[in-house]
C-alpha cells in the first residue's frame, strides 16, 4: 500500500517582509519606544496583547498568561542599544518554522530610520503568509505613532 500527500506550502518554505520606517524622533526614544510597543504596550487591532520582552542577549519574547501559561515567540538574538534589536525563533507561528526578526535603526538630522525585516523558514501556514506584511506594518506604525509623541 502507498500513500503520498500534498504538504500545504512545501513549494515555497520561505517568508519575506522588508519594511523601511521614517520616525520624526531621535533614535535613543525610537529605540525605547520600539522595545515598550513589542512588549508590555504590544496589540493587535482586535485587542491588546502584552508581551514580555527580556532585552538583553538570549533573553525571551513571551506571551504571558499568568500562572504558568503562554506562549513563546523567540529569544533576543542581538541588541546594541540603540541600533539593533534582532529575535530569532518561531514568533507567532506554533508549528514548524524558524524566524528571524530584525530592527536597525539609524539617525540622520534628529530622526530615525528604521529598517525592519523578518525572514521565515518553514511549513508557514498560507493565513499567516497572508496577513504578516499587514500585521507588521500596524506594529511598526505604532512605534512610529508613539516615538514621534514623546
Amino acid at each position: 500500500m502507498s500513500a503520498s500527500a500534498t504538504i500545504p506550502g512545501i513549494e515555497s518554505p520561505s517568508l519575506l517582509v522588508e519594511q523601511e520606517i521614517q520616525v520624526d524622533a531621535p533614535i535613543a526614544t525610537t529605540f525605547e519606544t520600539l522595545l515598550e510597543q513589542l512588549g508590555p504596550e504590544n496589540e493587535t487591532p482586535e485587542q491588546k496583547m502584552p508581551m514580555k520582552l527580556e532585552a538583553w542577549p538570549g533573553g525571551r519574547w513571551y506571551r504571558d498568561l499568568g500562572d504558568g501559561n503562554g506562549h513563546f515567540w523567540g529569544h533576543v538574538q542581538a541588541i546594541k542599544r540603540p541600533t539593533l534589536l534582532e529575535i530569532t525563533g518561531p514568533l507567532f507561528m506554533s508549528y514548524g518554522v524558524v524566524s528571524n526578526l530584525q530592527y536597525r535603526l539609524s539617525e540622520s538630522s534628529g530622526c530615525t530610520l528604521i529598517k525592519f525585516h523578518h525572514k521565515a523558514f518553514g511549513l508557514i501556514q498560507e493565513d499567516h503568509r497572508k496577513g504578516v506584511n499587514a500585521g507588521w506594518t500596524q506594529i511598526n506604525q505604532r512605534i512610529k505613532a508613539a516615538a514621534e509623541a514623546k
